[in-house]
């Protein structure tokens, strides 16, 4: 007993060797990098909106390759990756940079559960940036473009038998040398914009599911008529399938409906309905069931909210943004969702939901998310906490030098795209809006930013609106302004101001502050950092914080419905948070913060 002991320690030792796992870099990280591993990294389960009881985690270490992107699959592997974090990223263990010129390869084993037998097997991503080939067991089993979205896989045909089964992925992204969007990536990080971020960024995960089983779930609120309209897509274009829709409070199913699969199921809720507020985030449960010849295939687990996203004239005839029909001022950061240490992807599920607990904690009640679309867990976090989100769609084309004139209405001379570039855009544009459409936080969506890559403004803003009509279009925020979607917005640093004002929209103040202070021992690059003003301490940044603040409450009589603050925390050599970059430091005053943003959100009320 005491040599197979003795022998047990020694394999172990010999294993963890050959599978050592460490961050690459030197620069700053976060508190909870110290804890991630290769055995705990990114566990939780990633689709709550449209949960099945079984999976398997593929997160872990992966091996990998950096080629030149025309070679074939690499006979040999550089190394090993630790998945999900982009290859240029700390937490990956390797800290590269891939280019335009080469690819990203990846490589691992896996078995299928055997009680998955006689079910098909798909194979997630949930984020891969941004051109992806994949193949198991030597067979191609698909292709992905979109950077943002996630993509599933049948990969039943392409298993063994029995054993393990090996999986390839190849990887190519020309960050900002490609048309495809980007956000604030770019190949030669500088100024406000930040390192690239290439291959697999999200969750890696099978499933087992049913030949026929629900293949998407539409949920649909209207207060007004007290009833929620929810649409299954099964997986076969059968229409003779029945669905079954149970909504639950708690324990107790509360509404349902039953119907044939192929078309919407429209349900009465309850009298006493719970409408969904940043101040009562209501969620009802949701259990849907997909029945073939009588029998049940499938059942997800979900969840819907009652809540309604308007606009509406007030008294003095200002249009105001509204939810569930009452007048609410919106006010949150711009958070662009980049870590030190994971770069697009956060440490961990503690770390990324401490952000939105922060800024809930400041008295907000909205973010801005910047040109980045967050993991599927993220918008959970903001249902459930009561956080109203403006979803972003990252720019992209090399579009950043495109005339900008947004003091002036503008029409004309317009971003030039090819026919490639547009036709990519509005893909991935509509895969973002399907793959987000369920999440009751999401009040708002942001085609453009800034004049970047901004291209035939009415038609997209106009087919976002008809695609989505439940939600608010911010055309183009802070960009060249045109007489289309619903709001105004303008950015102004570093204090609110409002030069425009449209009469037949609301108007919004979607950037301004820009606040910095820099902290020695928490910077990306402690010799060059930048904010749009900057100050010394902690007193100052609250005073200047709370003036702003104090003038844009001045400015709702005068129209603004809304506010964006830059920023929730630094960004590589920006400074302009209200943390540090590695969440160490608050740079305000919390309790100030607090007090003046809740007298802010509080100004329409009546």
């Amino acid at each position: 007993m005491k040599l197979r002991m003795i022998f047990g320690a020694a394999m172990l030792a010999v294993v963890g060797a050959a599978y050592a796992y460490s961050p690459a870099g030197d620069k700053i990280k976060t508190r909870w990098a110290a804890d991630v591993t290769p055995e705990n990294v990114w566990q939780e389960y990633p689709r709550p909106i449209m949960a099945r009881a079984d999976w398997k985690n593929l997160n872990g270490l992966w091996n990998y390759a950096i080629v030149p992107k025309d070679a074939t699959a690499p006979n040999e592997y550089q190394g090993e990756i630790l998945v999900p974090f982009a290859v240029e990223s700390s937490l990956s263990g390797v800290g590269k940079t891939v280019g335009e010129n080469q690819a990203l390869w990846y490589k691992r084993n896996f078995t299928v559960p055997s009680a998955w037998k006689g079910k098909e097997i798909k194979l997630n991503f949930d984020a891969v940036d941004w051109q992806c080939d994949v193949w198991v067991n030597d067979i191609k089993v698909g292709s992905h473009k979109g950077g943002y979205t996630p993509f599933s896989l049948n990969v039943t045909p392409a298993l063994k038998a029995k054993g393990e089964n090996e999986l390839v992925v190849r990887v190519w992204d020309p960050t900002d040398k490609g048309f495809q969007p980007v956000g604030k990536q770019m190949e030669k990080p500088n100024g406000i914009w930040y390192t690239p971020v290439t291959g697999i960024w999200q969750t890696v995960w099978l499933e087992p599911v049913a030949k026929t089983h629900i293949a998407s779930i539409r949920t649909l609120p209207d207060i007004d008529r007290n009833v929620v309209s929810v649409d299954v897509k099964p997986s076969t274009a059968e229409n003779s399938n029945v669905v079954e829709v149970k909504i639950k409070d708690g324990d107790k199913v509360v509404a349902g409906g039953k119907g044939l699969s192929g078309q919407p199921l429209e349900i009465a809720m309850p009298s006493d309905v719970k409408l969904w507020s940043p101040d009562s985030p209501s969620l009802y449960d949701m259990e849907v069931t997909l029945y073939a010849d009588g029998k049940p295939v499938d059942k997800i687990d979900s969840y819907m909210a009652m809540r309604k996203i308007s606009t509406k004239r007030d008294s003095q005839g200002r249009v105001r943004m509204q939810l569930n029909n009452k007048d609410l001022f919106q006010y949150g950061p711009l958070d662009q969702g980049w870590w030190p240490d994971g770069l697009y992807t956060a440490p961990s599920y503690k770390a990324m939901i401490y952000d939105i607990d922060k800024t809930k904690d400041w008295g907000f009640n909205m973010i801005r998310k910047h040109i980045k679309v967050e993991p599927p867990l993220w918008y959970t976090y903001c249902d459930k906490a009561g956080i109203l989100v403006w979803q972003d769609m990252p720019s992209g084309d090399n579009g950043r030098g495109n005339q900008w004139q947004n003091h002036n209405y503008f029409v004309g001379n317009e971003f030039n795209r090819s026919k490639e570039s547009e036709d990519n855009y509005r893909r991935e544009w509509k895969d973002i809006m399907d793959h987000l459409y369920n999440y009751p936080c999401i009040t708002t969506w942001v085609p453009f930013n800034e004049g970047w890559g901004q291209f035939k403004t009415v038609e997209i803003t106009d087919w976002t609106k008809a695609y989505d009509p439940s939600r608010l279009v911010n055309s183009a925020s802070g960009g060249n302004f045109f007489p289309c979607g619903d709001i105004l917005d303008l950015h102004n640093y570093p204090a609110p101001a409002m030069y425009l004002y449209d009469g037949q929209r609301a108007n919004a103040l979607g950037e301004f502050g820009g606040i910095g202070l820099a902290i020695e021992g928490h910077l990306w690059a402690p010799d060059r950092n930048w904010g749009y003003i900057q100050f010394k301490n902690e007193k100052e940044v609250t005073d200047e914080y709370v003036k702003y603040v104090n003038q844009l409450i001045d400015l709702v009589e005068s129209g603004f419905t809304a506010g964006v603050y830059t920023q929730t925390t630094d960004v590589e050599i920006e400074v302009n948070g209200l943390m540090t970059y590695d969440r160490e430091k608050v740079k305000v005053d919390e309790n100030r913060v607090r007090e003046v943003n809740k007298k802010l959100v509080k100004s329409l009320d009546k």
